[in-house]
């Protein structure tokens, strides 16, 4: 339905933060919180969900499922891939076989 990216480039697309979606939605903000920190797709009350997705409708949100083409006008992201890039780096800014490398 929604994952939690989706859910965050939402947000960011509509430069809104957690409590005014929360006010959309008519959820607390406690809930936006959890939402948006699950590991994929969204787990929650139905009726929680519905008054998400609706309110992010509301809002000019389309929601684009995987594979799936968009027929709205309007500008958006998609991500095609998760790269390297989006992956933690461990050790601050240098791992630490660079560290050691360099020392």
């Amino acid at each position: 339905m929604i994952t939690a990216a989706q859910l965050r480039a939402a947000r960011a697309l509509l430069a809104i933060d957690q409590r005014r979606l929360a006010e959309l939605s008519g959820l607390s903000v406690p809930t936006i919180q959890r939402m948006e920190t699950s590991e994929g797709t969204i787990r929650g009350n139905v009726d929680s969900l519905t008054k998400l997705v609706a309110a992010l409708d509301g809002a000019g949100i389309e929601l684009i499922g995987e594979g799936a083409a968009s027929m709205a006008g309007g500008r958006g992201v998609r991500l095609t891939a998760v790269s390297d890039i989006t992956k933690p780096r461990r050790g601050g800014a240098r791992s630490a076989e660079r560290r050691k490398a360099e020392a």
